[in-house]
């Protein structure tokens, strides 16, 4: 991939059909249009993070993105090949959760077009959603390169379509009708805005994807950085402008309790006829994104399992193609079986799931690697204060989430800490 289809690859795996749907659970998150401050703390969070992914991957540009990084990273601790099986063991259930959540968000959007639709047969289409995106994943990168270009079309047609309407009819009044005592500093103040940066990074989260397939971007020293940089600021800019739109035409009051805002939204300025066919477009971007985060997601258990660290099946490439078959439909097969789940399941145990295993550890890996890689091709600036506000934000989204998810996400690592054990000894054990 080149650097403009790695961009609109990695643009689609970050919008998918998150904003679409997530807009009104940030406004309900902190009851009132200063939910705002949900999408720049996440923002914020985002870009740092993303400083960090932008020298890790211009450092080691191979086919496995973090599975390398921290393996490389945590080596000199003795904690090498534990960081590494960690970060599959989230990623098994992680990237599922992920393609799942927009099979789910495109199963919600559908109800718009198809009121009648059932839970069960939502559910249903859901799971097609995953079956079509490993059906286009099961062939070469230029094929893919191609069909990205096509969604991605999709993606800012959308946007554009929304950022119109708001041009011509934002009314101020209506977007910033705070609620009294709305940025009192109260805990319960921190806990909603925890909560909408939880789900603002649900909708940025995927500025990585062009490091799952560094191996497969050309010039990826250059374009690595480029591309996750660009997709954090243009995104970020985007979103804003997006719920600033929708907020300043629809009243926060009653976006809050909309299960398809953008068509409501639409409905509210066009008429019916238009809202049905954005839903078609937001269907479309919805399906984008399941794809794009397919794409990434596979080459991870395939560069481990290359290197001999994960059950060898996943090593399989197709005869003539040479891409990693099995781990593309092992990874459609168990996204379409978790769709069962409704949407904010999916987000919470996603994001709760990443940060234990992945983003933290991550931000302490980079620090780690500058000891031992004098010389890089990109340097994030200001450095250690990227890595500071990356940290100190997925602590405080963590802390943030309530005891459940905390303890669920740290007895994931636990019982993967014991797994990693008995993967081991039964490697160790003579055949």
């Amino acid at each position: 991939m080149g650097f403009f289809p790695a961009l609109t690859s990695n643009m689609l795996n970050m919008v998918g059909v998150g904003p679409f749907t997530t807009i009104p659970l940030i406004l309900v998150a902190m009851g009132g249009p200063q939910a705002l401050l949900g999408w720049i703390c996440g923002a914020v969070i985002a870009l740092a993070d993303g400083l960090v992914w932008a020298e890790l991957g211009a450092a080691m540009p191979d086919t496995g993105g973090s599975y390398e990084y921290l393996q490389k990273a945590f080596a000199p601790l003795g904690l090498g090949r534990l960081m590494g099986f960690l970060f599959l063991w989230q990623v098994m259930l992680g990237a599922p959760l992920t393609a799942a959540s927009g099979g789910v968000g495109f199963a919600n959007y559908a109800h718009y077009l198809i009121p009648s639709l059932t839970d069960k047969q939502a559910i249903l289409v859901a799971m097609s959603v995953c079956a079509a995106a490993t059906f286009l994943l099961y062939r070469d990168i230029k094929s893919i390169s191609t069909i990205s270009n096509i969604l991605w079309g999709g993606l800012i047609l959308a946007i554009g379509i929304i950022l119109w309407g708001g041009a011509w009819h934002f009314n101020p009044s209506v977007a910033f009708s705070f609620p009294a005592n709305a940025f009192k500093l109260t805990p319960t103040f921190f806990t909603g805005l925890g909560g909408a940066a939880l789900l603002a990074m649900y909708d940025y989260s995927g500025y990585f994807n062009v490091c799952l397939i560094g191996g497969e971007i050309k010039e990826p020293a250059r374009n690595i950085p480029r591309v996750v940089i660009l997709s954090i600021s243009i995104l970020a800019v985007l979103y804003l402008a997006m719920s600033l739109s929708i907020i300043g035409v629809v009243p926060w009051q009653k976006a809050m309790h909309s299960n398809a805002i953008v068509s409501d939204y639409i409905e509210h300025l066009y008429g019916p006829q238009a809202a049905a066919l954005m839903t078609i477009l937001i269907l479309w971007v919805a399906f984008a994104s399941v794809f794009c985060v397919l794409l990434g997601y596979t080459r991870v258990p395939y560069a481990a399992a290359v290197e001999g660290h994960f059950f060898s099946k996943f090593a399989k490439l197709h005869p003539t193609r040479n891409f990693p078959s099995f781990s593309v439909l092992f990874f459609g097969v168990v996204s379409a079986a978790l769709c069962i789940f409704p949407l904010d399941v999916l987000i919470q145990g996603l994001l709760m799931i990443q940060i234990v295993t992945w983003f933290a550890a991550q931000c302490v890996g980079v620090v780690l690697l500058r000891r031992v890689h004098k010389t890089r091709p990109f340097s994030m600036p200001l450095f250690p204060l990227p890595v500071i506000v990356a940290l100190a934000g997925w602590i405080f989204i963590f802390v943030m989430s309530g005891w459940k998810y905390m303890v669920s996400a740290l007895a994931l690592v636990v019982v993967g800490v014991i797994a990693f054990r008995i993967f081991n000894a039964r490697s160790a054990t003579p055949r």
